[in-house]
């Protein structure tokens, strides 16, 4: 009679692995087409790139005068003329939204940390539907321009400017991205903008972009005095 087969092994027990926690902190964007109520923030972002660009003495944009010249009455329709992307960040995701103009542009950025916003509450946003977490961080201010060369439309960037303590967590690139996806989405031919020659971090942030610099290239400009003195000239 053949021996009997020994019995099998126990079962491994089963292994209970802990729920991983998720780590980090997911930060969310939205870029929008700004409205008249966004200006006290725009005049104060354009007041705090005077003073990082050095420049606060050329200052002397008031909210009122910047309402009635980006936002005056009966405007002509987004991208005809001066236009303004907000970029504005919260803790939570973004509704969905629909403009007859432009879909907002809608990002999560997963980060290590959360951010300390030191300046929070006087930058919180004022759009409609906004939750009280809603903060404003950047934007950029546009127009169209033409090229002879290229016998295209394109866009100038007027200013472009991200607060800093939102800065080097790819905003300012995703502001970029969405003005460039805009030109490419109408047809134009380029985008363009200047950068202070001191300032080598956006310098070497647009080359990475691909975009070109032109150093051969200077800015000329008639301003002030000289503007007018120029418009009195007896030809």
């Amino acid at each position: 009679m053949a021996a009997a087969a020994p019995p099998p092994p126990p079962s491994a027990a089963a292994i209970t692995l802990p729920e991983s926690t998720p780590s980090g902190h997911t930060l969310f964007s939205r870029i929008r087409l700004a409205t008249v109520d966004d200006v006290p923030h725009i005049h104060k972002l354009i007041h705090q790139m005077a003073v990082f660009e050095r420049l606060t003495h050329l200052f002397q944009a008031t909210a009122d005068s910047l309402a009635a010249t980006l936002f005056p009455p009966n405007a002509p329709p987004p991208f005809t003329s001066f236009t303004v992307f907000l970029l504005e960040l919260s803790n939570s995701p973004f509704f969905p939204s629909q403009n007859p103009h432009f879909t907002p542009v809608l990002k999560p950025h997963h980060l290590d940390l959360p951010i300390a916003d030191p300046e929070k509450e006087i930058f919180r946003s004022s759009a409609a539907g906004a939750t009280g977490d809603v903060t404003v961080g950047g934007f950029v201010l546009f127009f169209p321009n033409y090229s002879s060369f290229l016998a295209k439309p394109g866009f100038y960037i007027e200013d472009i400017f991200v607060r800093e303590c939102y800065r080097r967590k790819g905003l300012g690139q995703m502001l970029l991205s969405t003005l460039a996806a805009q030109a490419a989405k109408m047809g134009y031919g380029r985008v363009e903008w200047v950068v202070l020659d001191w300032n080598a971090n956006a310098i070497k942030f647009y080359e990475q972009m691909g975009a070109e610099i032109l150093p051969e290239w200077r800015i000329c400009r008639l301003t002030g005095e000289s503007l007018q003195a120029y418009a009195n000239l007896n030809i």
